[in-house]
């Protein structure tokens, strides 16, 4: 940097020296890094699980890149991101996608800021910007679960009705083992779960010790495993419990043609009923069971801090219990008529005892 006369040399001095105090310096040119090079190098750098660097990877090449590829840290303005973001949803990127976008930009240009020095101010500071609307998921009655467990095929039955009854996830279901199974007791092991990372199948642990976890399973959800085993599983310890047709690693993707899953839900009336909405109704009808928040916490496997300091310690008896009355509420809902026979004196006295009874009624939502 040269100047043409002392005076100004004199004024950028007392210029600098003034930030320096303020810690606001930064070197000249700092900020013209352009952010290609900054934000993958970002991205390499940190301490991330495969799948979540590949997620990054991929929104960075197809979100931000394509749009700020050219531009430097130090021109990127508050203005600049709210052009970017109108930009991505004009184009029909998904809210949810345009959300996860801004939150990665915002991580990058953080550290440019706390720990780089490159910037001054994070230009990703737009109120609103870092989250969405998420309409409520739907939910399945308990006759519901049981007309779609019947209309699969004969090897995908007891897998409808694990993941609606047990809660677990797609992936921690891919990857069970009959070693995992204690139908004796009555229990499943969450140990590990499937991932597929560019077409490659890996068993990995849960991603949060709150993960890994035993669940008590209702008589409904035994009987459906044990069938099921004889049948459709290996012999062996490690054998997988759910396979694909082929005995082969069970994907969702080839699970939902051997289903035939959309045109099955919309023909049982279930409309644009997801897979993962079945651990949303074991949810529900865990919590109309009697399940308090720490317990179904502890069922479901939830990996949130919150919820790792406040429901890491359900006890597995009272999660017996969780699992004795979600077989009561099952076979009310798969045997309507069961509803209609005639109770015993006293009996509607104590059906009638405030919000408990009516939870227990079939396809009550809870």
């Amino acid at each position: 940097m040269t100047f043409e006369a002392k005076r100004e040399a004199g004024k950028w001095l007392v210029l600098v020296e003034s930030e320096i105090i303020r810690g606001h310096w930064q070197v000249p040119d700092s900020g013209e890094v352009l952010l290609p090079a900054y934000g993958q190098g970002w991205i390499a750098e940190r301490k991330l699980a495969p799948r979540t660097r590949q997620g990054y990877e991929y929104l960075f090449s197809l979100h931000i890149d394509p749009h700020l590829g050219r531009t430097a840290l130090g021109a990127i303005q508050p203005a600049t991101i709210r052009a970017w973001r109108r930009r991505l949803l004009d184009a029909g990127t998904p809210e949810p996608q345009a959300v996860k976008a801004y939150a990665l930009l915002r991580a990058i240009l953080s550290t440019a800021v706390r720990e780089d020095e490159i910037i001054r101010q994070n230009p990703c500071r737009i109120p609103g910007y870092d989250r969405y609307h998420t309409p409520e998921r739907p939910t399945a009655t308990v006759a519901q679960v049981f007309a779609l467990a019947d209309a699969m095929p004969p090897r995908f039955r007891a897998l409808i009705v694990v993941a609606a009854l047990c809660g677990l996830r797609w992936g921690e279901l891919a990857a069970l083992r009959r070693c995992d199974l204690d139908l004796a007791a009555g229990i499943v092991r969450v140990a590990r779960k499937l991932a597929i990372l560019n077409g490659r199948i890996e068993f990995r642990p849960p991603k949060s010790a709150a993960g890994v976890r035993v669940v008590a399973l209702p008589v409904a959800a035994v009987d459906a495993l044990t069938g099921h085993l004889d049948e459709f599983a290996d012999d062996g310890p490690e054998a997988l419990v759910f396979t694909g047709n082929k005995g082969q690693v069970l994907r969702s993707s080839s699970f939902g043609r051997a289903t035939r899953w959309r045109e099955t839900v919309a023909r049982l009336g279930l409309g644009d009923f997801h897979f993962h909405d079945l651990r949303h109704t074991g949810n529900t009808l865990a919590a109309s069971s009697g399940a308090s928040t720490r317990e179904l916490m502890h069922r479901m496997g939830h990996a949130t801090m919150r919820a790792a300091l406040i429901y890491q310690h359900a006890t597995s008896e009272r999660d017996r219990e969780i699992a004795a009355a979600m077989d009561r509420r099952i076979a009310k809902g798969a045997d309507p008529a069961a509803a209609k026979k005639p109770k015993g004196k006293g009996a509607g006295k104590k059906a009638g005892k405030g919000k408990r009874g009516k939870a227990d009624r079939p396809g009550s939502s809870g």
